[in-house]
């Protein structure tokens, strides 16, 4: 069964574009290491919320955008191969997160089990 890594990060409005690039990157990788699916989402819709909202969730700043991604991957242990080489490729391994475009202090993430799966 397939397996999903999902993200909501908050990415500084101004540096769009270079978390673009590296996501584009960073997905790339994920893929050629034989991930299913890849997706990087910029928030559109996304409404204010009283208790809970995804905002919230990230703590955005007012110079900030929300990003809803994720990772399918065949199964979990294809997914822990890929996440071990991830973290001991250079590129990955090495980032300096204090000059990235994304607050990696507030993202979220997290590995799951599909319930239902409906489509592509």
């Amino acid at each position: 069964m397939s397996y999903v890594d999902g993200f909501v990060v908050p990415v500084d409005k101004d540096r769009v574009d270079e978390y673009r690039k590296i996501a584009r990157r960073f997905g790339k990788k994920c893929m050629e290491l034989g991930a299913i699916q890849y997706m990087e989402s910029i928030e559109d819709d996304v409404p204010p919320g009283n208790v809970t909202s995804f905002d919230m969730a990230v703590r955005k700043a007012a110079s900030e955008v929300v990003f809803f991604s994720f990772i399918i991957y065949p199964n979990k242990r294809t997914r822990d191969r890929i996440n071990k080489a991830m973290m001991s490729d250079p590129e990955w391994a090495n980032m300096d997160m204090t000059k990235a475009p994304m607050n990696g202090k507030t993202m979220i993430f997290g590995g799951f089990k599909p319930l239902v799966s409906l489509g592509g």
